[in-house]
Parts: structure tokens; C-alpha cells; sequence
């Protein structure tokens, strides 16, 4: 054991390290909890009584001379990193700044509404915190109806019940307080509701809605306008189908699916093996909304949609895992640099 001891304290002595990051790994080498050092003190356990005196000294001498040659080691390397000067050679090129780019979020919602404003469409926005009234009550939401379960909602206070907006429809409310038809309005937003994390959901995500009122729409303007706005997005041989669905603010109403192009319509993941992914809801405006918001629904008819902005994006760059969007990894958002 005496030979192993000097074995080890000569090579402490002659170890010299040419850069910092060896000092460490030299380090838990020696001195770790599976160091060198170590195995030789579990050895010393089973040394004969008489010898362990001086043994145990010599353990003990070659444990401060690891721990000063270590010291040593690195006050020796931070003198030298702190004489070195911060530029080298003043004739060298600096280093380009890293440019970030617009996220893919972004992007789509500014692409929607360039759609929409080719239409004639403008943009209105709101609060994020809304109250019961814009939210619910006047999108034809009676109290305790059981329409209001099918989103659960973060609700901040109650009595009155104040609470982040479910959907940005709650903007197509506030537009009818202030805005006698024609209306042609988009309404893009974060909206929040209490679900599950998962590929294909969040609790936090954005929507584009629009609202289109005035004298004599009707459903077949709804349908070619998003036909117009599926072929503007995903290219001339998207298709859509609609279904017919249930929304408390209109009737009737439709939910639109386009063909899945992340699998060309043989399925997916994403599209559940349909080849068809659902991206928005529409309907006519229901009489009892326009009539909630003082206008007159024997004048007047309109229609309003509702989109996912993380659902257009998934389809518009083939992103498999909504959950991507918000991880703010730089190397995932590098990606739409070029889309700009």
C-alpha cells in the first residue's frame, strides 16, 4: 500500500494540466467520491493495527498535496485568463449579433388578417380579462345553461364573475356596443382555457374570429369566404368540408375541416387517420345575439368564424406538436426565420 501511496503523491506532482477543464477532471479522479484517494482510504481500513500510524500519515500527506497542487493549479489558470486582454488583435472582423427572427405564431396571425383585410375585413381588439356579459350572457349563454361547460374557464373573481376571455368573440360583443352595422371585423387574441396539456391542446392559445353583419348575408357568403381564405392559406388544391355542429351565437352552425396536407389526406397523428383536420367553427349569427347587442335582426343578418392560430400553424409548416410553440427553444423557432 506504501508503493501505491508514493505512486499516486508522484503523480500528483508531475500533473500539469493545459487547460482549466482538466483540473477538474483531474480532481474527481483523485480526490471523488470513486477518486483514487478514496479506494486507497477504504484499503487502509484492513491494514495491519501496528502499521496504521504510519500509513495514515502518509494518506493524510498526499490528501493536502492534491488539495494545494489543485489550488495552485487554478489560481495559476484564473491570473492567466484574467492577463489575457479581451480582443487579441483590434484588426480581427467582430462577431456578427445573432438576428432572432418573428415567431411562427406571429407570422400566421399577421398572414390571417392579410387574408381577411383582402376582403374588406378590419381589425378590433379587447381586454383580456372580461366579465360574464361579453364573454357569455350576451353570446346567448343563459345562466346554468349547460352550453357554458363546454369550455372551462379560469374565472378570477365571482359576483360579479370576472375571468380571462374564453374567445375572442367577447370582441365581436364589444364591436356591436360601439359599431352600427356594416360590420366586417376580424378579431385576433390570446385566449385561456383550463385543459389538458397535450400535441394537439393547451391551456393558453390564439384565435382569429370574424363577424360579418349587414342586410342580406347569408350562408353562402360565409362558405365562399372561407373557401377564399383555405386556398389563400394552404394553396389553390386545398379543400373544405363543413359540418354541421352546435355554437350557443349561432344558428346554424358548421365546423370546417381542410385536407390535411401534412399527410397528403392518408392520415396522421395529427388529422386522427382522417386526412382531414378541423381548423375553425362558423355559423350565422344566432337573432337573439343581434338583438342582446341593439340590432335590429329583421334588418339585419351576419355570420361569424372562429379559428386556432396554433392549429393554421401546424398545418401551414407541418409542426406535429402544438406544445413546440411556447418551449421558446431558439433552435425550433430558427426555423421561420426564412417565412418572414
Amino acid at each position: 500500500m506504501n508503493s501505491k501511496i508514493n505512486d499516486l503523491l508522484a503523480r500528483v506532482q508531475e500533473f500539469h494540466p493545459k487547460a482549466a477543464a482538466e483540473i477538474e477532471d483531474f480532481r474527481i479522479r483523485i480526490l471523488g467520491k470513486k477518486g483514487e484517494l478514496t479506494s486507497l482510504m477504504e484499503e487502509f481500513k484492513t491494514v495491519a493495527p501496528e502499521r496504521k500510524r504510519e500509513l495514515g500519515q502518509s494518506l493524510n500527506a498526499l490528501k493536502q498535496a492534491a488539495l494545494a497542487k489543485i489550488a495552485a493549479l487554478k489560481e495559476e489558470f484564473a491570473d492567466a485568463v484574467a492577463s489575457t486582454p479581451a480582443i487579441e488583435d483590434m484588426s480581427r472582423p467582430g462577431t456578427a449579433e445573432t438576428l432572432g427572427s418573428r415567431h411562427p405564431i406571429s407570422i400566421v396571425k399577421n398572414e390571417i388578417i392579410d387574408i381577411f383585410s383582402r376582403l374588406g375585413y378590419t381589425v378590433a381588439e379587447g381586454p383580456e380579462i372580461e366579465d360574464d356579459w361579453h364573454v357569455f350572457s350576451a353570446l346567448n349563454f343563459p345562466p346554468e345553461h349547460p352550453a357554458r361547460d363546454m369550455q372551462d374557464t379560469f374565472f378570477i373573481e365571482k359576483t360579479p364573475d370576472i375571468l380571462l376571455r374564453t374567445h375572442t368573440s367577447s370582441i365581436q360583443v364589444r364591436t356591436m356596443e360601439h359599431q352600427k352595422p356594416p360590420i366586417r371585423v376580424i378579431c385576433p387574441g390570446r385566449v385561456f382555457r383550463n385543459e389538458a396539456i397535450s400535441y394537439r391542446a393547451h391551456c393558453i392559445f390564439h384565435q382569429v374570429e370574424g363577424l360579418y353583419i349587414d342586410k342580406g348575408v347569408s350562408f353562402a357568403d360565409l362558405k365562399q369566404s372561407l373557401l377564399y381564405f383555405a386556398k389563400e392559406m394552404f394553396g389553390e388544391q386545398t379543400r373544405i368540408r363543413m359540418r354541421p355542429s352546435y355554437f350557443p351565437f349561432t344558428e346554424p352552425s358548421a365546423e370546417v375541416d381542410v385536407s390535411c396536407n401534412l399527410c397528403g389526406g392518408k392520415g396522421c397523428n395529427v388529422c386522427k387517420g382522417t386526412g382531414w383536420l378541423e381548423i375553425l367553427g362558423c355559423g350565422m349569427v344566432d337573432p337573439n345575439v343581434l338583438e342582446a347587442n341593439g340590432i335590429d335582426s329583421h334588418e339585419y343578418s351576419g355570420f361569424a368564424f372562429g379559428m386556432g392560430v396554433e392549429r393554421i400553424a401546424m398545418l401551414k409548416f407541418g409542426v406535429k406538436d402544438l406544445r413546440l410553440y411556447f418551449e421558446n427553444d431558439v433552435r425550433f423557432l430558427q426555423q421561420f426565420e426564412s417565412k418572414l
